[in-house]
């Protein structure tokens, strides 16, 4: 299972998120890529940082309340993604998803980004490696 690596169950079909980004257009790809959170990148691909679900509930609900107008992804995103490498082994990463961490993780080579992988491939990956399950293509790493 060792030999299992980040890049071989990682996501790099779906678009991240630029700077600058309104927040509702952020919302938007969460929802249509049904992942719980996205890097934030530069023109280069580098990772800048991380939005999720849960930083814009809070901001829309703040926005809202206060009609302050729209958002955009650098007023609510964390600055200090957690990042790996595509080399990493699968099961290291499966080590450290309890206990808050990310479900989801962006993949970089020196910084740039490639990829992303989720707790939903990891898991699919395991129980398809371990437990010989076989699942829909909708649930496994494209």
């Amino acid at each position: 299972m060792r030999s299992i690596k980040v890049g071989d169950v990682m996501w790099n079909h779906i678009e991240p998120i630029r700077c600058g980004t309104p927040l509702t257009r952020v919302v938007k790809a969460l929802l249509e890529n049904h992942v719980t959170g996205l890097p934030v990148v530069d023109a280069q691909r580098q990772v800048l940082g991380f939005v999720s679900e849960q930083d814009c509930i809070h901001a829309l609900l703040v926005s809202n309340y206060h009609c302050e107008g729209e958002p955009v992804v650098d007023d609510v995103m964390f600055n200090e993604p957690i990042t790996i490498s595509a080399d990493m082994a699968l099961v290291d990463v499966a080590q450290n998803l309890g206990h808050g961490k990310p479900k989801v993780y962006p993949v970089t080579d020196h910084g740039r980004l490639i990829g992303i992988v989720t707790r939903s491939a990891i898991l699919a990956e395991l129980a398809r490696v371990g437990c010989g399950i076989t699942l829909p293509k909708f649930a496994r790493a494209e």
